[in-house]
């Protein structure tokens, strides 16, 4: 396996090989602490990133 940097946006757009869009309306991150779960096509995680208050 091979590494790669790939971008999530939560907003509107195109996926594209290095950025994929949430398509999201509504407010997602609450700026006080949040962890996003990159998860494969087998819903495996791939990679987590934690921060805010709980995860100085």
């Amino acid at each position: 396996m091979s590494a790669a940097t790939i971008r999530i946006h939560t907003g509107f757009g195109r996926d594209t090989r290095s950025g994929v869009f949430q398509n999201s309306r509504a407010y997602i991150w609450d700026n006080r602490s949040d962890t996003a779960t990159l998860r494969d096509g087998r819903r495996r995680t791939v990679d987590t990133e934690s921060w805010g208050r709980r995860h100085h």
